[in-house]
């Protein structure tokens, strides 16, 4: 099964000579404009010494063929971003294998064990993390060895006449990008676990296995034959950098160096790799488990710790966060959807730590000694409350026949929530409006250029391959292979498509069936602005809650369809469309940089998740038939682990959306002004362009005031965990900011190494935390001065 290409690469772009300024800018590209255009202060002569290799700012240091040899105004380089000219490789080998024995071998040694890993973490308080970058560190040792004592055997698949060899030669960098990828597809949970638990926890409704198994497979396939909505904008232009796949990538080449040609430079950056990744390894287990208080440095609550008003100040859990550090790397990088501070552009993370500083600095006081808001209980609480502050018995509402127990509801009065979940909801209905405005008023340009040049492709008679209207290197590189065709996309959506509707229509999925074609047309309409904005900021925005509100808004239009597991059904479907099809244009960009053939990339996608989702349904039956009793509340589990939080936290949105309904939910006094976040979220970008064309060369950049993820994060702090966002801030500003600008051949030759290596780190360390304290018998910290039993960052007033 090897897949063996012979067509050669030939440049079909001119190389021009090198202009006579070798110091080239290094902007940070947003869009169709340049955030950032700074000179390197350190880049003083025609060439720097980067390791034992010379190189300008902008060429590659990992490729065989760098990106020097072009002149900045050569078409096959300057489209691309100077951050990746200093990483991708722009020499390729078609020759070399790709899908061969070794490929599937490895996809099953690391696919099963991570997708039961990760979705049986979705069930418990503390989780088993499996990283992609684990796969790629392991898999290439495990495919190293495996080419050394597989024997070259040529076998014949029976009743055909095609043919493979067990062990084709050395193992290959396409076979390494290939099998990252197809764990990145397969080793991880599915989003439509929660409607199959819920419907058997809640409702005592059991989903067909067969049901189940299918569902979860339809909606991951529905969001990969989506991709190909986008993949024209975002896929193939070279502006769009997409920093995690850029991340991968560093990593997939330095490997590749010291496998094939170590060299002293790929031998320093391994070194440093390794040494990192057992630094943080080692370093978790302090805040995560010895030491929490390295976790939220609260100094405010060390001056005066028995001070409630200097407590709820400083405080990280449950406080403001001012003035608060953590030298715990979940807090400080693994924020929300955020991303890591190695990875994100500085001007995405001002944005991010700018709706910090007003979420918890400024209308949190507000709300707790101000006059923002009329309800006072549960100011930074997550859950639903009752008048008097007390949680709200949300299970009382539901009937046997899964509809609104009237007098329940009259009995427990309306639905509270606290002061920070009301505004976070507001701003949560804006983003997601945002996101639609801002891609119209800031990317229309954009989508305009590239169909001009689809048309223009689409007119050629030689426009036979997809990414024919891109000239740059690694677009010509790419022409070497078949491009996927789109009839691939649509039969895998008809496939989804056909599954789901026979599923609705038979009243396995507790929705009406014009709702699920409304999921379908949500899901299209939002993927390109949304993986518009990750594939610049490497922001990607969360839609759940808005999803389940559009459902909510349907369903109460009707009479039965009541359920409300049909909201965590909606979502997933509708949700997916985005999620997966954001993950697999990611990935696919990785096999864009990597020079892996489409086709191939294609198909470790699909392989992969139709590996993992078996295991997946296996595991959640396992659980549900285990714990059940641990996971309704019926009992208490000793080891407080399989909680399901967030499940509960699934069935209480969708009771208030289902059950009690969005009209009569909006009509409470207390949540009169939520539904405006939607028009907020229209109306501030289109302010936010006026100010950018009417001072377009202002110094205050009007163009990354992006208030899609301003308004998302100040949505994102749900219970106030406010420690980890100044660190992450300053770390940001070391990294992305002065090291950029001023160590640039040092940021160019290490920080994707970095980021890599702290987040591997990071997950290896949880892996041993969850393995050697978690898994069997829980073993807890004694408590002492760096974990004191009344609060692990000394705020001991903090409750009073």
């Amino acid at each position: 099964m090897a897949s063996k290409l012979v067509s050669r690469f030939r440049s079909q772009s001119k190389q021009e000579p090198a202009t006579s300024d070798p110091i080239t800018p290094i902007p940070l590209f947003e869009g169709d404009a340049v955030l950032v255009d700074p000179k390197p202060k350190d880049s003083k002569h025609a060439a720097i010494e980067v390791g034992d290799e010379k190189a300008v700012p902008g060429s590659s240091t990992s490729g065989d063929e760098s990106a020097s040899s072009f002149g900045d105004d050569d078409p096959a380089i300057r489209d691309i971003p100077i951050n990746v000219r200093r990483i991708v490789s722009f020499e390729d080998d078609p020759t070399l294998p790709t899908l061969t024995f070794r490929y599937f071998i490895l996809c099953i040694i690391f696919i099963i064990p991570g997708a039961f890993l990760s979705q049986m973490s979705h069930y418990r308080t503390t989780y088993a993390p499996y990283s992609v970058f684990f796969v790629q560190i392991a898999s290439n040792y495990v495919g190293v060895w495996l080419a050394k004592v597989l024997p070259a055997w040529n076998v014949r698949v029976p009743f055909t006449s095609y043919g493979f060899n067990l062990n084709p030669g050395p193992f290959g960098v396409k076979e390494h990008v290939l099998v990252t990828i197809s764990a990145a597809s397969g080793a991880t949970y599915n989003l439509a676990y929660a409607p199959v638990s819920i419907a058997e926890l809640y409702f005592g409704q059991k989903m067909n296995p067969a049901v189940a198994i299918f569902f979860m497979w339809a909606v991951v396939i529905t969001g990969y034959s989506f991709a190909a909505i986008s993949r024209q904008f975002l896929l193939y232009d070279p502006q769009y950098p997409w920093f995690q796949a850029l991340c991968q990538t560093a990593l997939f080449e330095t490997q590749k160096k010291q496998r094939d040609f170590p060299s002293t430079t790929s031998k320093k950056q391994m070194h440093t790799f390794w040494a990192v990744l057992g630094a943080v390894t080692f370093w978790q287990f302090l805040p995560e488990f010895a030491f929490p208080m390295l976790g939220s440095l609260a100094f405010l609550c060390w001056v005066a710790p028995r001070n409630a008003t200097a407590n709820f100040i400083g405080a990280g859990f449950g406080g403001m966060g001012f003035l608060n550090l953590s030298l715990d790397w979940s807090n400080v990088s693994s924020l929300g959807n955020n991303g890591s501070l190695f990875l994100t552009p500085f001007w995405t993370q001002v944005i991010i730590f700018l709706a910090f500083a007003v979420n918890c600095w400024v209308l949190i006081p507000a709300a707790k000694w101000g006059s923002l808001g009329s309800y006072k209980h549960g100011l930074m609480s997550n859950h639903v409350l009752t008048a008097n502050g007390t949680r709200y018995p949300l299970t009382s509402l539901l009937t046997p026949q899964a509809t609104l127990n009237e007098t329940a509801y009259e009995e427990n009065g309306p639905l509270y929530l606290g002061t920070q979940m009301l505004w976070g909801m507001f701003f949560d209905y804006a983003s997601y409006t945002s996101a639609l405005a801002w891609m119209a008023l800031f990317g229309f340009s954009q989508l305009r250029a590239t169909i001009k040049k689809l048309r223009a492709r689409n007119n050629s008679k030689n426009g036979e391959s997809i990414n024919f209207q891109y000239n740059d290197r690694l677009n010509i590189i790419q022409r070497s292979y078949k491009e996927v065709p789109l009839w691939w996309y649509l039969a895998l959506f008809l496939c989804s498509f056909v599954a789901i509707t026979a599923m609705v229509a038979s009243d396995n999925l507790y929705i009406p069936w014009w709702t699920y074609l409304v999921s379908l047309l949500t899901g299209a309409i939002i993927v390109t602005p949304l993986g518009w904005l990750y594939a610049i900021s490497n922001f990607q925005l969360p839609i759940g809650t808005t999803n389940e509100l559009l459902y909510g808004l349907m369903i109460n239009a009707l009479k039965g369809h009541k359920n409300p597991t049909g909201a965590t059904v909606y979502s997933s479907i509708a949700g997916d469309a985005w999620y997966r099809a954001q993950y697999m244009l990611q990935d696919q960009k990785i096999g864009h940089y990597m020079h892996i053939p489409p086709r191939a990339t294609f198909f470790s996608q699909i392989f992969g998740a139709t590996v993992g989702i078996p295991i997946n349904y296996a595991v959640i039956r396992w659980v549900i038939d285990t714990k059940f009793d641990y996971l309704t509340g019926e009992k208490d589990d000793p080891t407080h682990q399989w909680t399901g939080q967030s499940l509960a936290s699934s069935l209480s949105t969708s009771v208030q959306y289902v059950l009690v309904g969005p009209k009569k939910l909006f009509q409470e006094p207390l949540f009169k002004v939520v539904p405006y976040g939607f028009l907020a979220g229209l109306i501030v970008p289109l302010l936010i362009f006026l100010l950018h064309k009417i001072f377009p060369s202002s110094k205050l950049k009007f163009r990354l005031w992006n208030t899609t993820i301003f308004f998302s994060c100040l949505s994102n702090f749900y219970g106030n965990i406010s420690t980890g966002y100044t660190s992450q801030f300053i770390g940001s500003f070391v990294v992305m900011y002065w090291a950029f600008r001023y160590r640039y051949r040092l940021w160019a030759k290490y920080n994707y190494i970095l980021a890599a290596a702290f987040d591997a780190g990071f997950n290896l360390n949880m892996l041993l935390i969850f393995l050697c304290f978690g898994s069997g018998k829980i073993t807890t910290t004694p408590h002492w001065w760096g974990n004191r039993e009344e609060s692990s960052e000394r705020c001991f007033a903090l409750d009073s």
